[in-house]
């Protein structure tokens, strides 16, 4: 009998968290992906068991210690363990430094930092006495530079890749590979499609992130052996400036 794994995907938008429930799912994996608003993640749902998967969606808010407690221990106790967790809650806003008020600004630590600290710790509660697992922060531009306009978004994605060193290095040596992908440049989702129209031309010419494509990494990283792990790797289109 094959042994029952899943996949946790803590944000499962769309378009980047989405497809690595999807890529994960055609691997075997049991998708249980999370979204503010559980009725959002139907299509997502639909699509993965029209593919013959099996998936649960669940309406969570990442940000509260007690409900991401009762979402880990639900999955451990009523679907399957937790191979591989997956953070990648956005949070990404522009305000100037005079305009960022401090709900703002804490806000957006709570999303895109304290609600990955959360997953990362319960996930680890659970996969340290097996041994194994795989948890995955999804990183941005902002986690390496500072923009204008970007204070909150930046100081909370360098919080994150900070989280994301510290476990790594506490918890690799007991079998639990945490990495920090970073995503630089625009993925093609709605939002880029309706707001930046001269952007989104260029995917024609491979000039913006496919989805399915960062998936396939993420989905790399937890099959790598771990005399090679990557813990930091960048993916960006041809034609960024960095």
């Amino acid at each position: 009998m094959t042994e029952r794994k899943a996949v946790l995907v803590i944000g499962a938008g769309d378009a980047t968290g989405g497809a690595i429930a999807r890529r994960f799912a055609r691997e075997g994996y049991i998708a249980c992906v999370t979204r503010r608003s559980a009725d959002k993640l139907q299509p997502l749902l639909d699509q993965i068991r029209a593919d013959g998967g099996e998936a649960h969606g669940f309406g969570s808010d990442a940000r509260k210690e007690e409900e991401m407690v009762e979402l880990v221990q639900r999955i451990e106790r009523d679907i399957a363990p937790i191979e591989v967790a997956v953070f990648n809650i956005g949070a990404n806003v522009r305000f100037p430094i005079t305009e960022t008020t401090a709900r703002v600004y804490f806000k957006v630590w709570e999303m895109a930092c304290f609600g990955g600290f959360l997953m990362g710790r319960e996930c680890a509660r659970v996969m340290l006495p097996r041994g194994r697992g795989t948890i995955l922060f999804t990183g941005a531009t902002a986690s390496l530079r500072g923009r204008e306009g970007f204070a909150a978004f930046a100081g909370a994605k360098h919080a994150l890749r900070a989280l994301a060193q510290s476990m790594a290095r506490e918890l690799w040596p007991q079998g639990i590979h945490v990495a920090h992908p970073i995503i630089d440049g625009a993925i093609d989702t709605e939002f880029i499609r309706s707001n930046f129209p001269e952007r989104y031309a260029t995917k024609a010419q491979d000039g913006i992130l496919n989805p399915e494509h960062i998936a396939d990494l993420y989905w790399q990283i937890h099959q790598q052996p771990r005399d090679a792990w990557t813990h930091e790797t960048e993916l960006r289109p041809w034609m960024e400036n960095w």
